[in-house]
């Protein structure tokens, strides 16, 4: 999970999106999840082949169970699952599918998009076993990388994903199918494509297919650009809506998904648009030099900042928040 790794390598991230893009669940500089990687990593996770055995019902006791195909191969999970504890970052795939969650991370407790609907959702850590029993679960979602496994599966069946094994969308419907709603989450992404193409034909109308987007993050201590896979918008930007990715971005993150940058060559990677996830606690002090404030999408109005604590990851509730924000700002642009 590298830069969501940065926040989930800094979150257990994808990232999300991550975007998004992913992110891809949350990761940069090769931090699953360090304070500054954390910015950067967002949100995915993903098992390749998974399905459930049985369609949920309305008449499914507390005991029932499905099989899912996890990566990892048969799982018995709850059939209608009650007391879900989420350890990566895609919350707010549960939220959007009405999945009632147990307790999850601190990540998840503090992003804007849905920190309403998890204010009565205690914050657990995998670093304190006891938090975890003390909710009851009856299921576990973590990354591949969690610590302290053997002692999660003894509470509650364990289903983990690797950040990025599978596409953001597919992402969604494997959390879907793990929790026995695979039909929702299977209407939602058709939805949601359907919505991102749109607005990507509306955009590209605007502002010309052959306009640049580029997206960053970090601060005057570190920045990075990510790919189209790495959360932040970036599956958005690049995927469904078809967006251009700069080439200089598109060379460099080719093989680890994100790309450092200093300030002296940042202009290299600043497309004709930008959006930048930005931290409002750290030191952005670097936007007051003429290097920044020479590029041209900053001289011409064309940067949009978004707090990046809301922008990190590519759950479904995260991607709905992003395609709004992606819209809105760029349709809305000189």
């Amino acid at each position: 999970m590298k830069r969501w790794l940065l926040p989930l390598l800094v979150v257990v991230v994808m990232a999300l999106s991550a975007c998004g893009n992913t992110a891809n669940n949350n990761s940069a500089a090769g931090a699953n999840n360090s304070a500054s990687e954390a910015n950067v990593s967002a949100d995915n996770g993903g098992s390749a082949n998974a399905s459930s055995s049985t369609n949920s019902s309305a008449n499914e006791s507390s005991t029932d169970t499905i099989t899912y195909q996890s990566e990892n191969g048969p799982i018995e999970v709850p059939a209608n699952p009650q007391r879900v504890v989420m350890l990566s970052g895609h919350a707010g795939s549960l939220l959007k599918l009405g999945v009632p969650i147990a307790g999850t991370d601190s990540w998840a407790k503090a992003n804007p998009n849905f920190k309403d609907q998890l204010q009565d959702v205690p914050e657990v850590s995998v670093e304190n076993i006891e938090s975890i029993l003390n909710v009851k679960p009856d299921l576990i979602i973590a990354s591949t990388d969690i610590q302290n496994a053997d002692k999660l599966k003894q509470i509650a069946p364990l289903v983990t994903y690797t950040y990025n094994k599978v596409d953001y969308l597919t992402q969604v419907l494997e959390i879907g199918k793990a929790v026995n709603k695979e039909a929702e989450a299977a209407a939602w992404v058709a939805d949601f494509k359907e919505r991102a193409r749109k607005a990507g034909e509306e955009i590209k109308a605007k502002i010309g297919a052959d306009s640049t987007i580029s997206i960053i993050e970090g601060d005057s201590k570190a920045l990075y650009t990510f790919g189209d896979a790495w959360g932040r918008g970036t599956e958005i930007v690049y995927q469904a809506m078809g967006l251009k990715m700069p080439d200089k971005v598109k060379e460099m993150t080719a093989e680890a998904g994100y790309y450092d940058l200093s300030l002296e060559v940042l202009p290299e990677y600043m497309g004709d648009y930008v959006i930048y996830s930005k931290d409002s606690n750290a030191d952005a002090s670097f936007q007051e030099t003429s290097t920044y404030k020479n590029i041209p999408a900053v001289k011409n109005n064309r940067v949009f900042e978004v707090e990046a604590t809301g922008f990190y990851f590519n759950d479904a509730l995260s991607l709905d928040y992003q395609l709004d924000f992606i819209t809105q700002s760029l349709l809305g642009s000189n």
